[in-house]
């Protein structure tokens, strides 16, 4: 049976995901999402829904106010959080200038909760990242990318992705050269596929920032970036690191 479709409360969200409580996925989650001592995603918390799955109940609440999200976002349950983010970055997508003005100042302060890789990589683009103009943007980027939260470091590189989409890829070379030096891999990872993806769109970009910085580069982000090349060329490029 769908849920009604009127402005929802956090705790009739939160009824309509505990209905789908699958202990053995969440299992699986746990561990996939590092939630052990001294992992990334140290005590998170799952009820083992898969993505499909929250996006279903998003669909039957139409109208999700930033207050209800925000307290999703508190929530300790990860798809709890992961609706929430969907959320709003639905509701920017639908929103007029004013509303998405209020919606990406709201994210930004709510970053402590966007506190695992899945949930940075389903909102950074469509709220951040269409929200600041392409090859613009640089001094919130730049005080994300500065950060000494892993998550805000993410944001700011997994953002660029919608300017990629939209033919500018100088953000994303910027932000990758300025975490070369980045000690986490999940950053690493991060800049990689924002790079491939900057490949995609420019080779000779690509192959331009490869040519300064391919010796610097952490193997994990050298390595994602140059997947898309012939094998002998990611040789080329991995002998050079």
């Amino acid at each position: 049976m769908k849920a009604g479709r009127g402005r929802p409360s956090s705790a009739q969200i939160l009824r309509e995901l505990a209905r789908r409580k699958n202990p053995a996925q969440a299992a699986v989650l746990r561990r996939f999402f590092k939630t052990g001592p001294g992992e990334y995603g140290a005590g998170d918390r799952f009820w083992g829904l898969n993505v499909p799955q929250v996006r279903a109940i998003l669909a039957d609440f139409p109208d999700v106010p930033a207050g209800v999200a925000g307290e999703l976002l508190a929530s300790p349950i990860h798809e709890a959080r992961f609706f929430a983010v969907a959320a709003l970055v639905r509701a920017y997508a639908w929103g007029d200038a004013a509303g998405r003005a209020a919606i990406f100042d709201f994210y930004l302060a709510q970053t402590a909760r966007i506190n695992n890789w899945d949930l940075v990589d389903v909102s950074a683009p469509g709220i951040v990242g269409r929200h600041l103009p392409p090859g613009k943007g640089r001094r919130t980027l730049g005080r994300l990318a500065r950060s000494a939260s892993l998550w805000e470091r993410r944001i700011a590189m997994v953002a660029t992705l919608a300017h990629i989409r939209r033919g500018n890829l100088a953000n994303t070379f910027w932000l990758a050269e300025r975490l070369l030096g980045d000690q986490e891999d999940l950053m690493h990872k991060a800049a990689g596929w924002m790079l491939r993806e900057a490949g995609k769109r420019d080779p000779a970009a690509l192959r331009d920032f490869l040519a300064r910085h391919a010796a610097r580069m952490p193997r994990t982000m050298l390595r994602d970036a140059i997947e898309k090349f012939p094998a002998a060329e990611r040789q080329k490029w991995r002998g050079r690191s």
